[in-house]
């Protein structure tokens, strides 16, 4: 016996619930590991067997086969054979396999059996096979596989305990089949699964096809995909106003209980006008941002994610990249940084570096306050919220068709193409929505946000509020005192800089603070045209956005008219102002010089964008 515990992996295709069995075997209490040498994290945790032995155990990358090429792929092989530092080799491995696709599954956990490791697999969503009409015999596909199986809803922790069981002491022993006149393991598993899963009858429609036949077809399946984008949106502007109003409630109480406390001063300033206020502007978006990653979470635990990936396919082939760039495409419009991320799953790496450029071009949840302060300016503040959302989808559409714009360009510069592969993607059965994952998803996200509220974002209001408030002038004018601040003099500095893209310096100024994080925008505006409490009752982005429309140019014309706004709107479309994703591309693109270029010719891209909406739509609305 060694002195560190026996190590157990998870290893699966990807969306197989290794995740979910992971959370349930640990209770939660996970860890990520880092390891040199490699640009995936590990979850990792630890259980307690019923026999009272402790095991340590780790999410592997999703993979379809260990022979793949694709980074995640390769991760996986190289952590079962223990070829990566710091990471010992498993002393044992859990298959996690989908029950109703069991014939896909079995040419992975026959790969694994060939390598004489220990092995244990994890029969899961027994309900969904059984659902489509399957009938399982767990104990005819251990005598096949020689290896334990045990059945299991992990979504509802049910056989969580008897998989547990399973790992006694001595571990459960490799088979001792020989499988190595098995080149053709897909004939193998066929004929596995025909033993071990047989169906009810011949010809059996399951749920799953009846709701391909529309989800897939070619008109209806898009009819669907657009309408369910814009209850997305809608539901961003509609049902969120009710705890925006109570966080806006909450920063107003706070302003009180301070203004009460203190006497006036700098100090109390700075709590109030400063802190709070400004903090409070990007904190008040959270309710959209959640809502946002819930929605996602909700796609991808029902199975409908996959689908519209499928949907993509045939519009991608045509911009030079493939359905297996959809998904990490998608998860951008969340965060870029997942997104990145998730591109280790392109087995090409041509089509892998173009799709992590282009990735930042997915609107993101970063930009969400700088969206909802703009686009009710931009009409007017007086139509519907379904007016507002159509709008909003046309704001991501415009990201999007760039990004696919500038891939098709991208990927004829970046040399000759490899060898095609085919795009090949599991399409999992429908299922509920799993609420546990759904709910961790977006409580992590949401931590995620208000953490950088409580630093970034917290630390640029804070030195924002000192810069316009310090050096003062003896002067009583507010326009007087503001000039002769640090904020004032940056303003006038770049103002002739920033003013063709129609923006005024405090207004460039905020451009550039948020280059740190799109977030700050709004609190910097709050902070910068003298946003507080005072000025008026309604809610926070009412109060920041009747500010700055109030405001004119020395001409007495309106500074924030429309073509201002919509430069504004377009300049965050286009601009990369995630310093965090910059770093994840380095190190994911294997060169700095790589996310460097991006950065630059993100934000070249942005101006001249920004130049030129401004321009042409001023020219417009003077004729």
């Amino acid at each position: 016996m060694t002195d560190r515990s026996e190590l157990v992996a998870l290893v699966g295709h990807p969306n197989v619930g290794k995740s979910t069995l992971f959370n349930a075997l640990t209770g939660g209490r996970a860890k990520v590991g880092n390891y040199p040498g490699i640009t995936v994290d590990f979850q990792q945790g630890s259980f307690r067997t019923p026999h009272g032995r402790r095991l340590e155990l780790v999410d592997l990358p999703g993979c379809l086969s260990l022979d793949g090429d694709s980074p995640d792929q390769e991760v996986t092989r190289r952590a079962i054979h223990g070829e990566i530092e710091q990471l010992p080799a498993p002393d044992l491995v859990i298959a996690v396999v989908d029950a109703s696709s069991l014939e896909r599954h079995l040419p992975l956990v026959i790969e694994l059996l060939e390598l004489g490791k220990p092995l244990v697999v994890a029969l899961n969503r027994v309900d969904l096979a059984e659902r489509d009409g399957l009938r399982l015999e767990p104990d005819k596909l251990s005598e096949e596989l020689g290896v334990p199986v045990v059945p299991l809803r992990a979504d509802a922790g049910k056989g969580i305990v008897e998989l547990k069981q399973s790992l006694r002491t001595p571990l459960p022993a490799p088979s001792q089949r020989d499988w190595s006149d098995t080149a053709a393991r897909r004939d193998t598993a066929h004929r596995i699964a025909a033993v071990a899963a047989r169906r009810a009858t011949a010809h059996h429609e399951t749920t799953s096809d009846r709701l391909d036949r529309v989800l897939l077809h070619p008109v209806l399946g898009w009819l669907v995909f657009l309408a369910i984008m814009f209850v997305l949106f809608w539901s961003i502007f509609s049902f969120a106003s009710v705890p925006m109003g109570w966080i806006e409630a909450g920063q107003e109480w706070l302003v009180g209980v301070v203004e009460g406390a203190m006497a006036e001063g700098d100090l109390r300033d700075l709590l109030t006008s400063g802190i709070i206020e400004g903090v409070g502007a990007v904190v008040i978006f959270l309710p959209q941002i959640l809502m946002l990653f819930f929605f996602i979470g909700l796609l991808e635990s029902t199975g409908y994610m996959a689908r519209a990936a499928y949907l993509m396919d045939g519009f991608m082939a045509r911009v030079g990249l493939s359905g297996k760039a959809f998904l990490p495409l998608l998860s951008s419009y969340a965060c870029a940084i997942p997104g990145v991320m998730a591109t280790r799953t392109i087995p090409s790496a041509k089509e892998r570096l173009v799709t992590i450029f282009v990735a930042p071009w997915m609107s993101c949840s970063a930009r969400l306050p700088v969206y909802l302060l703009l686009i009710p300016m931009l009409l007017g503040g007086r139509e519907s919220t379904a007016v507002q959302s159509l709008v909003m989808l046309g704001v991501y559409a415009l990201g999007t068709l760039t990004a696919f714009f500038v891939a098709r360009l991208l990927r004829g510069r970046l040399g000759p193409d490899e060898v095609e592969q085919h795009f090949m993607l599991e399409l999992p059965s429908y299922q509920a929505p799993q609420w546990g994952y759904i709910l961790r998803h977006v409580l992590d996200r949401g931590a995620a946000f208000l953490r950088k509220a409580g630093t970034v974002i917290l630390g640029i209001v804070i030195l924002l509020w000192a810069a316009q408030t310090y050096p003062k002038s003896d002067s009583d004018d507010p326009a007087e005192q503001l000039s002769h601040t640090v904020v004032g003099r940056v303003s006038d500095a770049i103002e002739p800089v920033v003013r063709p893209l129609g923006f005024d310096g405090r207004t460039g100024t905020a451009v550039i603070t948020s280059f740190a994080a799109r977030e700050v925008f709004v609190g910097s505006m709050a902070v910068l045209f003298s946003v507080d409490e005072s000025d008026d009752e309604a809610e926070t982005r009412d109060r920041i956005r009747e500010r700055i429309a109030a405001e004119t140019w020395p001409d007495g014309s309106p500074m924030f008219d429309i073509p201002a706004v919509l430069s504004l709107l377009v300049f965050y479309i286009y601009a990369l102002q995630c310093l965090p994703t910059t770093a994840v591309v380095a190190r994911e693109a294997g060169s700095w010089k790589w996310a460097i270029g991006q950065f630059v010719f993100m934000s070249l891209f942005a101006a001249l964008a920004s130049l030129v909406v401004y321009q042409v739509g001023s020219l417009i609305a003077g004729s």
